[in-house]
Order: structure tokens, then sequence, then C-alpha cells
């Protein structure tokens, strides 16, 4: 019914004063620049341009422009004449474009911008704003007759799927729009075998659908998903068909006791996620959603924040299929600028209306640390109010949240807009005394006992090659980061009140003003490495906490020289028994949970083995006499500072 016709091939990009250069989307001029450090990354306009063959159409069809993501800003021109225009860099965006099309060959050209400015998010934020066009293109043909499209990049179906008579049934209500008020709109639920389960038809547009019995959605145990085939009929004959995958679930949470998920408590524990990849920027493929995903489900994460903008739509399809439940948000951050209300406003339009028949989305994330640099305070206070209002009108089903930062005090009234809120706190890195996390929970539990409250950041700088035996704040040890985790896992046990905790950040990311760990332009507060390859330590602490899959792990393998005589080999493990080998020879059967240490002799170089049942972990250390100068930091940088300093 539908056709599509992908355009990521055979562009040509250019910059002012540059020679232009092929490209394939997706792309960004900022996949180098924009990850080394000094804060000077290009951000400019640049202008990217392919022809196209006039797709045949039938007389009855139009023909589509869709982008999936251009940061940040574009002018679109089809054969001279300017088309569509667009402000914010995460979204879908797409325009009707049948009556610009030449005869045969078409000119397509795409003016993107990425320069400052004071009205489109975000502008100032700890992240590398790439320019480009990172997502993919297509020509998408339909019927004259058709579901919406011209609506803030929507589909034009929306589902609303929650369960009733005790969890047995499911109510399915489709909203569907059309671009014509006649004709039918037939609609039929299939489940994942894809066999019917329920079916209607009626000239209304909204529709009440029951599927009974049910097969919930039951987040990472049992992530099932129904899809839904909806088809516009005018006359007797279908114009226009789509499906959307939807899951049945309800959710709801309590101050004291957290996340609730199908009537029963499901505490959320996971991560946070920035999109970009070392060399590669946000141009991702396919491929690369997918292994960050199956990082995230191997480490065990039930929840993940997707920070701080749009995801692509691939990821989102990814989370509803792996069971994960999602903070989605806009990127109103760091600084509330007075000329960026209605980019606040179209931008979380976007993301609400295209997102809507995720099930694995429950919140809206309306800002993020807003407080840092903003001066207009009543008209920040103000415009948050017009966003948290305008989120549940537009989805009555899901609750409204905000992450704050340390400078905004449980008190400040920015922290009390919204359902839910978290706070991004760095307790224990930036600041000295990891034990303030459990005074500062306790602190706004007693103060607020009937407000949720969340962790939406929390984490410390470490990197993979460098080591320390007694580990300090500020040090950027892999021994370090894994020490501080281990802290805040143990504080959330103490603390289980929490809605939602989310690690920042899975994976390293680019930071371009940054200059911290002695590589600069990099956050390295990532469970694993930018370029994906190296599972830090507290990759497989977390891993000991949350994941099935049995395991055991030698932290520190990589500090494989050490000075001392005497040692302590830490082992995560999610076993409750864990024996160690030194040299063949049996050290010592500990039991316990998660973290198991052993204090071993050195004298030369020394084969360590960690045993649980039938899963092993190896590692060599060796006795030396002076510290390998490779495993200290050697050039601070801006040590442990925050980016706003």
């Amino acid at each position: 019914m539908r056709k599509t016709i992908n355009l990521n091939d055979n562009w040509t990009f250019a910059i002012e004063g540059r020679e232009s250069e092929a490209v394939t989307l997706p792309h960004t001029w900022n996949a180098i620049d924009g990850q080394d450090g000094g804060n000077d990354y290009l951000r400019t306009r640049a202008v990217y341009e392919r022809t196209f063959p006039s797709p045949h159409l039938a007389e009855d069809e139009t023909v589509y422009l869709q982008f999936d993501g251009v940061n940040s800003e574009c002018e679109v021109y089809l054969n001279g004449e300017k088309i569509l225009s667009h402000e914010g860099g995460y979204s879908t965006f797409r325009g009707e474009i049948t009556r610009y099309l030449a005869a045969e060959e078409n000119l397509l050209r795409v003016e993107v911008d990425n320069r400052p400015n004071d009205h489109v998010y975000p502008q100032k934020a700890d992240f590398t704003f790439y320019g480009g066009i990172y997502r993919d293109v297509t020509l998408l043909i339909v019927k004259r007759a058709h579901f919406d499209l011209d609506y803030f990049g929507g589909n034009g179906v929306q589902i609303t799927a929650t369960p009733i008579a005790g969890y047995h049934k499911g109510n399915i209500e489709v909203a569907t729009y059309t671009n014509i008020p006649e004709g039918d709109v037939e609609i039929t639920i299939l489940d994942a075998e894809g066999r019917e389960v329920a079916h209607a038809m009626s000239a209304s547009r909204q529709q009440t659908l029951v599927i009974d019995p049910v097969h919930l959605w039951n987040g990472t145990e049992d992530p099932y998903l129904y899809t839904a085939q909806v088809r516009l009929v005018l006359d007797g004959i279908v114009t226009d068909e789509l499906q959307s995958r939807f899951g049945v679930r309800d959710f709801h949470y309590h101050p004291s006791t957290g996340f609730y998920l199908n009537g029963r408590a499901y505490a959320l524990h996971g991560v946070s996620r920035h999109q970009d990849r070392k060399g590669i920027g946000n141009a991702l493929t396919k491929e690369m959603h997918s292994e960050d995903m199956d990082l995230i489900c191997e480490m065990g994460a039930n929840t993940i924040r997707l920070a701080h903008y749009q995801h692509s739509q691939v990821f989102y399809d990814l989370c509803d299929e792996r069971g994960m439940i999602v903070w989605a948000e806009i990127p109103y951050i760091s600084e509330h600028m007075p000329n960026g209300r209605e980019n606040t406003i179209s931008q979380m339009k976007e993301l609400i209306t295209q997102n809507y028949n995720h099930a694995s989305i429950v919140c809206w994330g309306i800002s993020n640390e807003i407080t840092i640099s903003t001066k207009d305070r009543q008209d920040m206070m103000d415009n948050h109010h017009l966003l948290n209002d305008l989120c549940h009108r537009m989805d009555r089903t899901r609750f409204t949240t905000l992450a704050c930062y340390a400078m905004c005090g449980p008190f400040n009234k920015v922290a009390h807009i919204t359902d839910t809120v978290s706070w991004n706190l760095y307790l224990g890195w930036y600041v000295p005394g990891l034990f303030l996390n459990d005074l500062w929970m306790r602190f706004f539990h007693l103060v607020y006992p009937g407000r949720c409250l969340g962790y939406s950041e929390y984490g410390c700088e470490g990197m993979p090659n460098l080591h320390a035996e007694h580990p300090r704040r500020g040090d950027h040890s892999e021994e370090y980061q894994a020490r501080y985790h281990e802290y805040m896992l143990r504080c959330f046990e103490r603390n289980p009140y929490m809605w939602a905790t989310h690690v920042w950040n899975m994976f390293d990311f680019a930071a371009d003003a940054r200059n911290q760990g002695g590589e600069p332009g990099m956050n390295h507060k990532g469970l694993v490495t930018f370029d994906r390859k190296i599972r830090k330590d507290s990759f497989y602490l977390y891993k000991a906490w949350w994941s099935k899959e049995p395991f055991v792990h030698i932290a520190s393998k990589r500090f494989s020289e050490r000075t001392a005589k005497k040692i302590t080999i830490r082992v995560y493990s999610n076993q409750n028994e864990v024996s160690l080998y030194q040299d063949g020879e049996k050290i010592a059967t500990k039991h316990g949970r998660h973290v198991f240490t052993f204090r071993v002799k050195l004298s030369g170089t020394h084969e360590f083995e960690a045993f649980s049942g039938a899963h092993r972990d190896s590692a060599v250390f060796c006795k030396v006499g002076r510290p390998n100068p490779s495993y200290s930091l050697k050039d601070a940088g801006d040590k442990g500072a925050n980016w706003t300093a």
C-alpha cells in the first residue's frame, strides 16, 4: 500500500570555504572535531545536495519527503523552491512535495545549521551538538486519502492500551486521524504470532476494542507486543494501511515503595544513554543501536533514561522489544532562553506525538538542570508549568518528571512542578563524601514524604588505563569508579523508596568543552568505553547486582603490575559462592553477595582463577619494584571539576 524510497546515498556535502565531498547518510561534520576537546568544534551552516528521479505515481498517489533527524536547524529546497524548514535536531519531520516534483530529475538541497542561537534547544550542555543529516531520509508514497502525516511527524494513529478486569483483559482505544472526513477505519489486532485477537470497523475515528484474554507487556521478564493493523477504507477500497506495535500494561508510583508495573512492585534500576560513538558522532547505524541495547541488557538494567533529546525510533522499538522502562525527554537543558519557549513546545509535541504508542515509555521529561544558568526565573517557571500541562493534555496515561542539579535544592519550586522528580547528584565525585548521598535522600524523604524521588544521574569518571592501589576521588582510576558504584548500589538498597535510579552514563560520550582524565573532549563516566570495546569493572559490578546470567569477574585485571607484597583481589559475581586459586592452589572460598574480596601475597608473576560452579575468570598479577607510570594520570586537566565550573 505505502511505498518508501530511501535517499541515503549519493549526496554531496559542502561547507563554505571548503571543497565539496561525496557522502552517504547518516552523516555529521563533527565526528572528529566534536570529540577532541578545546570547545572549538565547527558550528556552521552546511549544504547537502543530491538528485533523484521523480517516482512513478498513480493518479491518486502523493509523495512526502521525510527526515528522521537533522541537527539542529534546516531549510529544504526542491528544484529551487523552499518546501520545508525545521527547528530541533532530534525528531522526525516531513512535508508533502508532489506539486514541487519535476518531470524527471529533481535537485534536493538541504541547508543544515548547528550555529549557536537563542531560540532552539539545546545551546548549553555537557555534550557535543553534532551538525548534519544524521538519520535516514526517505520518500513516502501514499494514496491521496491517507492517515494524517502532517501533525508533528506522527503517523496518524494513537493507541492507548490498558489492562482491565483484574489484568485479564486489555482495553484498546485507537484514535485515528485522517486527511479526509469520509471513509471507515478498520482495525485488526494481531498477537505476537500474527493471529487475529480483535477486530472492528467504523466511520468513527475513535474506536475501542477488547482483547480477551490479554497477554501483558511485563518489562524485561516478558515484553509481549501486539500489532494494530489499521486501514482507511473509502467506498469499499483500502486507501491506506499501517501497522503499529503496542503493549498492554499499566504502572504507577508510590513515594515510599517506588515504581509498580501491572500492579506489582517493580524496582527501576538502570542507566542513562547518550547516542554518540567514537569517530562516528551521532550518525549511527541500526546495528550500532542494537549493540547498545545488547550491552544494556547484558548488564541487567530494566530502565533507560534517554538523555537529553529524542532518540532514534530504532532504539525506542528496541526498548519495546526488550522490556525497558523508558524516561523520554526533550533537550530543554542547562539554560532557559526566553526566546525558546515555542521551541520547547514544538519539541515536546513532536516527542509525544511520534512516541505515544511505545509501550516502554512511562514518563515525559520536561527539563534537565535548567537552574544552572537561568536568569529569567519567572519566565522559566511559567514555561515549565506550560510544558507540564501540555504533557497531561496530550497524554493522560503517563506521568511527568524532570532532572534537577545539585544547586537546585529540595525546596526549590522547580522541583515540585512535575508528577515525580529526580536529581543529578555527584556526591563523592565533584564534592567529597559518599555518605552525603544517604543524608540527601533521607532528608528529602523526611521533608517531602509524599513526593516521589529518584536519581536521574550519578557517577564518576573512570578510565580503563588508569589504576590505583589506594583509589581516591579525582584520580580517574577504574578502581575508584568501581568503589564509588559499590557504595551507590548499597546506598540504594538502604533507601528503597526511590522511584528510579539511572547511572550516568552507560557509555562514555563526547563533550568537546571538557578536559579531564588525560583525554580532552570526553566524559568518561560511562560503564563502557566510547567505542563500546571495553566493559569497565563497574559494568560487571552492576551485572553482579542486576543480571540473572551466572558469571564471575576478577576486577582490576588491567592493573596487572603491582608494587605491594600483598594485594586485595575483588571478584564480582551474582553467585553466592566464589573460590579463588593462585597458580593452581586454592586460596579460599567465600560466601556472600556481589563483591568477594581475597587477600593474597605477590612475589613474582602469578595467575589467579576465580570459580563459581562452571563459571570462571582469570587474571595475572605480578610484583614489580616501581609503579608503572602509565597507570597514573599525567595531565589532570580540569581534575574533578564539573563542566559547569
